[in-house]
């Protein structure tokens, strides 16, 4: 057996699923609609998803939405291993899902839950995750208030995918997007870069680091409403997930036709991240984030925007560059610490293997 089946909690050897006493992993019966699927959902989602046992299990769940704009969106987790310093697959799909609607403006309302289940899986592995999830939604104020499951033949997963969506409501006042940007905008970022792709990186089997290095895994969605509380003009917001800072940016300048300026100097990065990235090559301005967002605000507002973030606990917020100017198709040129400038572009492959 692979070390990652290891670690996603799949069973060594040949096994024979309907001979394991008290159903310990995942058949294709719990995918199958009957009993076992009730089993499935009575002994391991309910009770992690509906702590006050009000719900009606119906096809879908009604909710009662405030005034306002709504925001949507959906993500799918696949990322391998299923836990890591300083986060799982499961805080992953929720905060996730959630920090993609806090970069509407949005607060969340409810989110959806899908799992694809690998014939095998370890229902405790299962149980592992799903308490994750369920930790991880009530400390951003939502409900899981839907889900699904299927389950499908050994050999044709990796253990568990998860799929969220979610639905918030749009701040009042808050028109964050892209297409706010002006040359004069300065460009904050929360926190240090590139932390969880080299976390999931280096828990990867055939590295061995002394100490580990902690995933950046977080809800951002409070330092978002303390932006917005504030009182700062927050022109647009990206979280630096897929492809980290610099794909994240060059997408965001060549949507809004601007040129965005770095300094290579200002750019937060841990000793021990930029490290891990010198020893094995990687550009840490491409590896990928899960608890970091840039914001985008007129220059005059940094000093109480890095206040707000301070307040609200990002680690160590900082201006990284600004908007300088109108540029037909988009650029973004990194000013390094000596003097000179290199223009970022998209990653032209995939740099590191499933980090969400």
């Amino acid at each position: 057996m692979s070390a990652e089946r290891g670690q996603a909690g799949l069973p060594e050897g040949p096994q024979c699923p309907l001979a394991v006493g008290g159903h310990e992993v995942i058949v294709m019966a719990h995918g199958g609609g009957g009993r076992l699927a009730r089993q499935l959902l009575e002994a391991v989602f309910f009770p992690a998803f509906e702590a006050d046992g009000t719900r009606v299990h119906h096809d879908g769940a009604v909710f009662a939405a405030p005034p306002g704009p709504l925001a949507f969106t959906t993500d799918s987790y696949v990322v391998r291993p299923l836990f890591f310093p300083g986060g799982d697959i499961g805080k992953l799909a929720v905060w996730g899902t959630v920090n993609d609607l806090a970069m509407c403006g949005a607060l969340p309302l409810a989110l959806s839950a899908g799992f694809i289940l690998e014939e095998g899986f370890s229902m405790a592995t299962l149980r592992r995750v799903v308490q994750s999830m369920a930790a991880a939604a009530r400390q951003a104020g939502v409900s899981i208030v839907t889900g699904d499951t299927k389950v499908v033949e050994r050999g044709c997963g990796d253990g568990v995918y998860i799929n969220t969506a979610g639905v918030g409501r749009v701040v009042a006042g808050a028109d964050i997007s892209p297409r706010r940007l002006q040359p004069g905008d300065a460009i904050v970022a929360n926190g240090d870069l590139a932390r969880h792709g080299i976390a999931v990186l280096t828990q990867r089997p055939g590295f061995e680091f002394e100490n580990a290095i902690d995933s950046d895994c977080a809800d951002v969605s409070g330092q978002v409403r303390a932006l917005l509380a504030a009182g700062i003009e927050v022109h647009c917001l990206r979280d630096l997930t897929r492809g980290g800072l610099a794909a994240n940016l060059v997408e965001i300048a060549a949507g809004a036709g601007l040129r965005l300026r770095l300094e290579e100097s200002a750019l937060p990065l841990a000793d021990e991240v930029a490290a891990v990235c010198e020893l094995l090559g990687l550009d840490p301005l491409y590896v990928a984030c899960e608890g970091r967002f840039v914001a985008f605000v007129p220059a005059a507002q940094v000093p109480p925007a890095l206040a707000a973030l301070r307040g609200a606990g990002a680690p160590c917020p900082v201006m990284i560059g600004e908007v300088s100017a109108a540029c037909p198709g988009g650029q973004v040129i990194l000013r390094s610490r000596i003097g000179g400038e290199r223009l970022l572009d998209m990653p032209s492959g995939e740099q590191l293997p499933r980090i969400c």
